[in-house]
């Protein structure tokens, strides 16, 4: 790579871009602003209700994921508060790195986050 950062080109959105809502999309997004974190990227992947149970999630991340091995990112971080979401990132080889205790408030309540990870499989040859 040319010193730029990884997370400048793995940059990536698939999903529905229409007049109608979107009912899926992943991204990713760096996971610190700082250098030192120019090989680490947050992923975000959304389906919205009556979209999930078909794959598309699996499909989304895995996409996602290949993107980031072929622009070079060397860890990717999910940060979820959602069981089914947790349970695609582990089908994905991400492992619980962390829990973030009654950080976020949704539908009236306060919820925990689970940080995953995983390591791409390009960085582990650099």
């Amino acid at each position: 790579m040319s010193g730029s950062p990884p997370h400048t080109t793995a940059m990536t959105a698939l999903g529905s871009i229409t007049a109608q809502p979107v009912s899926r999309s992943s991204s990713t997004s760096p996971w610190r602003p700082k250098p030192a974190y120019r090989h680490t990227v947050e992923d975000t992947v959304y389906l919205a209700p009556g979209h999930t149970g078909r794959g598309i999630g699996g499909r989304l991340l895995g996409a996602l994921l290949a993107g980031c091995a072929d622009a070079g990112v060397r860890q990717v971080i999910a940060d979820s508060g959602d069981g089914a979401s947790a349970a695609l990132h582990r089908r994905f080889g991400f492992a619980q790195a962390g829990r973030l205790t009654a950080v976020g408030r949704k539908h009236g309540r306060w919820i925990d986050t689970i940080l995953m990870q995983r390591e791409l499989p390009a960085a582990l040859a650099g």
